[in-house]
């Protein structure tokens, strides 16, 4: 995916020049064209990420739409809080672009599994994940962050080239995207569904019977603003079967969860319109809803 990744913002750059990217002395052997061809376009931050995603609100505040390039856990854990206060908060187009989603990088161990990453990344509220399943739901995630710049996590396999959608599908936020039916259940009244290269995983035990065969569905773009539109979509199957590459507490899965209404369980939690407003706990805790 990561080649894809780069061949689709080369494309993108030269229609449209404000596209920059920043990498972390990462992506030998995949950025040197896209250099070659637009060397006023991309930035090495060195081994610095805090330094490298606050380099990219400063671009972004004047006009960029800024892709930052590294490995998972680097753009994300490492420069959380020039996440949450430079980028979100002030809702700048910087897309974080993440390597070795999930476990790709898993002989490497801990420190390189990004497996909590959603659950960070989805938390703040301004903040759209794109995760696509396969080369096709990338093309189409690329495209729809590029002709709506605003705060973004592209979350990409570390190495896989997987294609099973033949044509780009047609995405928007929390949109349920269906990837295959099973013939023997057309009624869909059981089926999977995920986010992410995970689709691959599903085909892959499907196809060898260690999985029951069911329909597929994925959602490639989701995030904090497109929660609410999940509960009706919900209720349509009898069962679902959530899988995902990340743990999980506070993953995709729990997003899900969270959208689903219940009678039983009513949340009094805090809006998001709280990190606007400045004041005495007492006047801040009249945003609980």
């Amino acid at each position: 995916m990561k080649n894809i990744f780069i061949e689709q913002l080369t494309i993108a750059t030269r229609k449209n020049k404000n596209i920059c990217l920043i990498v972390n002395d990462l992506g030998f052997g995949m950025v040197e064209n896209y250099s070659k061809e637009f060397p006023r376009n991309i930035f090495n931050a060195g081994v610095s990420e805090q330094s490298m995603m606050g380099y990219a609100a400063g671009l972004a505040a004047k006009g960029k739409h800024v892709f930052v390039y590294s490995i998972a856990n680097f753009n994300t854990f490492r420069c959380a809080e020039q996440i949450r206060n430079d980028v979100d908060y002030h809702n700048l187009p910087v897309t974080i672009v993440s390597a070795g989603a999930g476990v790709g990088y898993g002989n490497l161990g801990y420190s390189h599994h990004a497996i909590q990453d959603y659950s960070l990344i989805r938390s703040f509220p301004n903040m759209l994940i794109a995760s696509p399943g396969d080369i096709m739901e990338l093309k189409s995630c690329l495209e729809y962050i590029i002709k709506r710049p605003q705060p973004s996590y592209l979350r990409l396999d570390k190495s896989s080239n997987y294609q099973i959608h033949k044509k780009k599908p047609n995405i928007s936020p929390g949109k349920w995207i269906k990837v295959f039916d099973h013939k023997n259940d057309v009624k869909n009244t059981e089926i999977y569904l995920t986010t992410g290269a995970v689709i691959e995983f599903i085909k892959d035990k499907i196809d060898k019977k260690k999985y029951k065969p069911r329909s597929l569905f994925s959602i490639p773009l989701w995030g904090m603003k497109s929660k609410k539109n999940q509960n009706k979509n919900l209720k349509k199957f009898k069962k679902i079967i959530v899988v995902e590459d990340h743990l999980k507490d506070g993953g995709f899965q729990s997003w899900l969860h969270e959208s689903f209404t219940n009678d039983k369980l009513i949340s009094k939690s805090l809006d998001s319109k709280v990190i606007k407003k400045v004041g005495s706990k007492e006047f801040l805790m009249n945003y609980l809803k």
